[in-house]
């Protein structure tokens, strides 16, 4: 499984709401929205990813709510 799939099935799996998608340099963005401690259990999972992904940077900050519905894989 890819690390976009991958990182939504975790989000869903801590009731987070967002969306992840590729940037045209390769990197992942993602913005995701939750419960404090599920936000920071994602983050960790981030660091890992999907069992194939080789992740070499993890950066994140806090931005204002947007009250997504869902955590969607963007295009």
């Amino acid at each position: 499984m890819r690390y976009r799939a991958t990182a939504q099935a975790k989000a869903h799996e801590l009731n987070l709401t967002g969306f992840i998608r590729n940037l045209i340099d390769g990197t992942v963005y993602v913005e995701a929205e939750g419960e404090q401690e599920n936000l920071s259990k994602f983050i960790d999972w981030c660091y890992l990813g999907s069992p194939r992904a080789k992740v070499s940077e993890v950066n994140s900050e806090e931005g204002e709510l947007k009250n997504f519905r869902t955590f969607e894989v963007r295009k």
